[in-house]
């Protein structure tokens, strides 16, 4: 019999095992009881692997039913080991208790994600039979290990990490397994040991996943914090300490070191009055005191969530079989009637070894991308290269996609280091603020003339030899952007020259005074001629003609602004300049002349910069979307994007929202050739209104957004960005209240037609796993835009707005900077490039092409402590979770804008809307 194609697949299906027999916590022989009738509930349910399953359970079901169904979904049949745990009313994780009604249980099953994980840890890995059940005891250390819960040394946690990268990718080999460790996080601390870890991988030649489970449990056995789950307690003087139950018994550790255990042939009795622990020991000769000790916990509910654990513990492992039900007492209860419920270890045990069951093999899932602590993973190369060789567009060696944590560049291989006895002896140049100023008007010159050459030569040379290409759009290159490059040529080579003689390297037997530059931008300032007709047409006639050269290192429309970015620059650069001379300096004059000639043209300008930024950016938006068919229409305003989780009957998931003047549309990543999000609704933002509802939901950071059609509930990642996005709706709505056009629909007409399909929690709003392993070759292979603003908030769970677009274009710098990492000894030197809230990173100036990127939305910008021994001067760090660079620079002053240009990309919530754009919407 076929099975029907749109039928999802189980978990157990998906590692390769047949259908399952009905084996799990049930007697033998019986498949998963009938369930009561009535009313049925769906419960999501998530697995070791990350995936979720959603299960159909009358309302009336006790716990038994749906973890026999998770168990009998997977195939297990050492189920008994597992257990499912969630987070009730109180914010406390709990387990499901298997004998009451799951509903009772669980007050909003829509609103809640069970975790299918490792209840009770045996003292030997060798006692569990199947292969499968040791693979997820292997899935269990892992994430243990990522989260920080399971401590060991270093060695201990390199030998582990090690025979999972065996286990995931196979075999050793260099380039695989550094880019591997690179795009997945094992430890918090995991650059620390890199080294370590790729030492133990070698070793590990011809080993099969299964022997690398069993050794990766062998090591985890022996560790002190194996299966430790600590409850905070304190004891009668009031010192802090934690209490956790293994199988030998009830342990108490201060910190993480074990101080003390009571085994259970010592414990008489465990009890709790209020917050009150009670362990009562049997009687001893040796010690006539302290037969009972108290431990006090934050709670009640603690005391009474600890208790229970330690009671199912000692069932398990303890006794022979289940414990009979206590019966109902005439009169009245005292006490808790909570008692274990499943088969003991030794059922277990036996009911494998007469059974006689055949071990079923089992294919491992695909290695993840996903970083098993939650790094983000995004693509970050708009073109990449290792040592020189050209890569594909956001691509590794090895055909993986690159982490935006990490790049090629961003590694300690290959480095060209600056000693400290070769940096001593470089030339002393001019410690004047105003030499610094002038400096960088020539780097961010160099990289200006950079960015039309992108346009006159590569764009214009793909042109030139396609005959198909239109000559209009031939003729509006020539005539708008050719006498621009060769005119800023020659102005790079004045301001070259100027420098020169600034810091005394040519001409030095000249007399002369040189250490200005104003006169220079004052001779060379020009109208910027830039039409918004010009983008229109380059966009129109090149939409299906991609520029897939590496020198394209942005959007190719954003480089068809850069003239309009660059009079900003040259404003602020003045600007600075006049602050920083005195009335009779010699340069004052000519700044303060050039500064007002370039301040009017602004002025003149702004309103044509403003409309062309905002049509620039739904014209690249486009392109990430999937489902929309017009999205640059007159009169439409691009205002935010970024990542809401939207709350519906699964429960909370993520989703990416682009708010618009007009409307606010929700999408969920694609798994497209071209790496799109589809849409899956839009809210007409005319008669929006907006609630906050933290309270009534109990989500936090939520709020609800009440439109015409429908109303969907959504939560931000924090109260800052709740707030940014609740600022910036209302003012979309004020937008729609007072426009006088009507609103126009974004969706194109196919979606149009299943919009409520797509617009309710069904299943095409989810991403399957054979659409993401059945698409990811297709993604290597072609061109796909993983790399944009949009994939990195969708990682990094943040947003920007229009504000921070516009302001990312002011605040643009270039230069040479050192770079070390967190554990290396050399600097290295590279060219640094900060645009488009990303850091490109070149060998030298000269370079056409980026060699690397990093995305700095999500980084934090500080300066190095005490602790971190950086003794040099200038230095800042970059850091996101584990991931730590530290960047030099030249002089006070660099240091100062690189600081002040890196914070305007990592610190949107202190932003504050510039003087110049308050009018921008």
């Amino acid at each position: 019999m076929v099975e029907p194609a749109d039928r999802p697949s189980a978990a157990g299906q998906r590692l390769g095992a047949p259908e399952s027999f009905g084996v799990s916590t049930l007697e033998p022989g019986l498949r998963p009881p009938t369930q009561a009738p009535g009313r049925q509930v769906s419960i999501r349910v998530q697995m070791l692997d990350d995936t979720q399953e959603v299960f159909q359970i009358s309302q009336r079901s006790p716990g038994k039913v749906l973890f026999d169904l998770v168990c009998v979904h997977l195939n297990l049949t050492e189920g008994d080991y597992f257990g499912l745990e969630y987070q009730d009313h109180r914010k406390m994780a709990v387990w499901l208790d298997l004998l009451k009604p799951t509903l009772k249980q669980i007050r909003r099953p829509k609103n809640t994600i069970l975790r299918f994980v490792v209840k009770f840890f045996p003292p030997d890995h060798t006692l569990l039979s199947e292969e499968l059940t040791r693979y997820l005891f292997a899935l269990q250390v892992k994430r243990d290990l990522a989260c920080g819960r399971l401590i060991c040394n270093d060695t201990s946690a390199a030998l582990m990490v090690s025979h999972i990268i065996q286990s995931e990718i196979g075999d050793f080999d260099e380039t695989q397994s550094w880019q591997h460790l690179l795009h997945n996080k094992y430890l918090p601390d995991q650059d620390a040991i890199r080294d370590k870890i790729t030492d133990c991988h070698r070793q590990h030649v011809g080993q099969t996943p299964a022997v690398s489970d069993y050794h990766l449990l062998e090591i985890a056995r022996r560790l002190e914090m194996y299966g430790m789950r600590l409850h905070p307690a304190k004891d009668r003087e009031g010192t802090k300490l934690n209490l956790s139950v293994a199988h030998t018994g009830v342990l108490v550790f201060q910190g993480y070191t074990k101080i003390n255990a009571f085994n259970w042939s010592k414990v008489r009795k465990l009890s709790f009055k209020r917050k009150r622990f009670l362990i009562k020991l049997r009687a001893d000769p040796t010690n006539a005191h302290h037969d009972t000790l108290e431990f006090a916990m934050a709670s009640r509910d603690c005391c009474k969530i600890f208790w229970k654990i330690c009671v199912e513990y000692h069932a398990f492992f303890r006794l022979f079989e289940e414990p009979k039900p206590k019966p109902k007492p005439i009169l009245f209860t005292r006490g808790s009637s909570f008692r274990f419920s499943g088969r003991t270890q030794k059922q277990i045990i036996d009911y494998v070894k007469d059974s006689e069951l055949k071990k079923i093999p089992f294919e491992r899932f695909p290695g993840s991308e996903d970083s098993p602590g939650g790094s983000p993973q995004v693509v970050v190369n708009g073109s990449g290269s290792v040592n020189g060789q050209g890569l594909g567009q956001g691509q590794s060696p090895e055909g993986r996609l690159l982490s935006p944590l990490t790049s090629p560049l961003l590694t300690d291989a290959g480095c060209v280091r600056i000693e400290d006895e070769e940096e001593a002896r470089r030339k002393k140049f001019p410690t004047d603020k105003a030499y610094f100023i002038a400096k960088e008007l020539l780097t961010t010159e160099r990289t200006y003339l950079k960015d039309l050459q992108v346009i006159t030569e590569s764009f214009h040379g793909v042109a030139e030899k396609d005959e198909a290409f239109p000559e209009s759009v031939k003729n509006l290159i020539s005539t708008s952007y050719d006498p621009l490059y060769k005119f800023h040529q020659g102005f790079l080579k004045e301001v070259e020259q100027r420098l020169a003689q600034w810091e005394g390297r040519s001409n030095a037997h000249i007399k002369g005074d040189y250490q200005r530059i104003g006169d220079i931008l004052l001779k060379n300032i020009q109208v910027v001629d830039v039409h918004l007709e010009c983008l229109v047409e380059l966009e129109r006639k090149t939409v299906s003609r991609r520029t897939t050269q590496r020198v394209c290192y942005l959007p190719f429309n954003i480089f068809l602004l850069r003239p309009l970015h660059r009079l900003l620059h040259y404003k602020l650069i003045l600007e600075r300049l006049c602050k920083h001379y005195p009335p009779t300096h010699d340069d004052f004059r000519d700044c303060r002349a050039a500064l007002a000639d370039i301040s009017e043209m602004v002025v003149q300008l702004q309103g044509t910069m403003m409309k062309m930024e905002n049509f620039q950016k739904l014209l690249e938006l486009k392109k990430d979307l999937t489902g929309i068919d017009i999205l640059a229409i007159p009169g439409r305003e691009f205002i935010r994007l970024g990542c809401l989780s939207k709350l519906s009957g699964k429960g909370l998931q993520q989703r990416m929202f682009f708010l618009f003047s007009d409307s606010l549309v929700y999408t969920s990543r694609g798994m497209t050739p071209s790496n799109q999000f589809k849409v899956h609704g839009q809210l007409p933002l005319y008669g929006m209104t907006i609630r906050e509802s933290e309270e009534e939901w109990g989500v936090p950071h939520s709020f609800t957004l009440f439109g015409q059609r429908q109303s969907v509930v959504v939560a931000a990642s924090c109260a800052s960005e709740m707030e940014r996005w609740v600022e910036d709706i209302r003012m979309a709505i004020d937008l729609a209240e007072q426009s006088s056009s009507p609103n126009a629909d974004l969706l194109s007409t196919s979606l149009s037609d299943n919009s409520k399909s797509l617009s309710e929690d069904g299943g095409a709003e989810l991403e399957s796993e054979e659409e993401l392993c059945g698409s990811r070759s297709s993604l290597e292979r072609q061109g796909h835009r993983g790399n944009t603003t949009v994939h990195v908030c969708w990682h990094r769970n943040t947003s920007v707005s229009m504000v921070d677009f516009s302001v990312a274009v002011e605040n643009q710098l270039s230069g040479n900077l050192l770079r070390k990492f967190k554990n290396s000894n050399g600097w290295q030197k590279l060219w640094v490039v900060f645009t488009n809230f990303s850091l490109f990173f070149y060998k030298s100036h000269q370079d056409d092409y980026p060699l690397a990127s990093l995305p700095l939305l999500g980084y934090s910008v500080t300066v190095p402590s005490e602790s971190e021994n950086i003794h040099k001067d200038y230095v800042f760090k970059l850091h996101f979770k584990s991931h730590v660079y530290y960047f030099r620079s030249e002089s006070e002053y660099t240091f100062e804008r690189w600081m002040e240009v890196i914070r305007s990309a990592t610190c949107s919530a202190s932003r504050p809307l510039p003087s110049t754009r308050k009018d921008l919407y």
